[in-house]
């Protein structure tokens, strides 16, 4: 009887390793320390204590667009930034599940001697270019300064770091994370204008799916997003391990020091006082909307599918255990009472 019972034990464990699920998740850019709660989610076991078997796929630069990907099924959960909230108004159906970054990373760089400090400081000054969906704070930055942006005198050429290294024009679009330590590599001392500072602190680095997915498979989402912020905490509390594998499984082409340098950045976009990690409020998303001048009705309508709620989506989850459970439940009452049964029937024959 003991070795049926180990027997079983033993084919239940193997099923529920076979029974893993494969997900894709894309990412907004190629592998570096911005993505590490996701490396550290599937290096540590996260993923697979829930049932999943995670392949985390780089963006390809010249076209690194997650949400082509997670809208056509491509990928099941991707990465993205606030924009995210004008493509739901605008029909593509997806879910916003996290903010990883409470604020955003991209930021005006400028030399350390630069006359320019503060948003209106760019009226007349020349730019590397104007974004208007990925960093479009950086713009909407300007424009709330009362700095017109319609005629600015924009960079046109083939290698911007280079040529703003040589002054041909003052200031530069960068995530904080990467150029500015390459400049500072070579020996050039630069200063950062970030939306951040002057109170624009939008959203960043939003995990995400879509309604479709959400609708069919909640308990996935739920498993998905619950060892991702999992993953982001021990990254958080394990810097020097998150760095090594980081470096070691993932962003082989950076240095430890460039990726230390990324970390210690990014610390302050992902831990804010107060908040837990991943956190987001319907507030701050209607905040976003005003200030990217969307429909605000449009918004109210939008803004119970688009922001996932884990209560709202939380259905029974039964686990090897519980399902065993009840099996022996269903098989042993039946037994149990034909036992006492036949026992009475028993002591009456006698």
């Amino acid at each position: 009887m003991s070795k049926c019972f180990a027997v079983l034990l033993l084919l239940v464990f193997n099923t529920q390793i076979q029974a893993l699920e494969k997900v894709t998740f894309q990412l907004k850019w190629t592998h570096q320390f911005q993505f590490a709660g996701y490396y550290m989610a599937k290096e540590k076991g996260f993923y697979q204590e829930e049932g999943l078997d995670v392949v985390i796929v780089p963006a390809d630069p010249n076209n690194p667009n997650a949400d082509f990907r997670v809208l056509y099924g491509q990928a099941q959960f991707g990465v993205f930034h606030s924009g995210l909230l004008k493509q739901r108004l605008e029909g593509k159906p997806f879910v916003a599940l996290a903010a990883l970054l409470q604020s955003s990373p991209y930021c005006w760089m400028v030399k350390a001697d630069s006359n320019i400090y503060v948003p209106r400081d760019f009226q007349g000054k020349r730019l590397s270019h104007l974004g208007h969906t990925e960093n479009g704070e950086l713009l909407m930055m300007l424009q709330r300064a009362g700095v017109s942006t319609e005629n600015m005198r924009l960079y046109s050429g083939s290698d911007p770091l280079q040529d703003f290294i040589a002054g041909k024009f003052d200031a530069m679009q960068v995530y904080s994370t990467n150029e500015p330590y390459i400049v500072q590599q070579q020996g050039v001392e630069t200063r950062e204008i970030c939306p951040k500072q002057f109170g624009l602190n939008v959203y960043a680095d939003v995990l995400f799916t879509t309604e479709t997915v959400l609708e069919n498979r909640p308990e996935l989402v739920k498993r998905f997003r619950r060892a991702s912020l999992k993953g982001w905490r021990y990254a958080m509390l394990h810097l020097e391990e998150s760095l090594a594998v980081t470096k070691a499984q993932y962003a082989t082409h950076k240095s430890l020091e460039q990726l230390a340098f990324e970390a210690e950045k990014l610390s302050e976009f992902i831990k804010v006082a107060g908040i837990p990690i991943g956190k987001m409020s319907t507030a701050k998303w209607q905040w976003i909307a005003q200030l990217y001048h969307l429909d605000l009705n449009q918004f109210h309508e939008h803004k119970d599918d688009f922001i996932y709620s884990q209560v709202k989506h939380e259905q029974v989850s039964w686990s090897w255990v519980l399902i065993i459970a009840a099996i022996l439940t269903v098989v042993c009452i039946p037994m149990y009472i034909h036992l006492i049964f036949s026992r009475k029937h028993h002591q009456h024959l006698r």
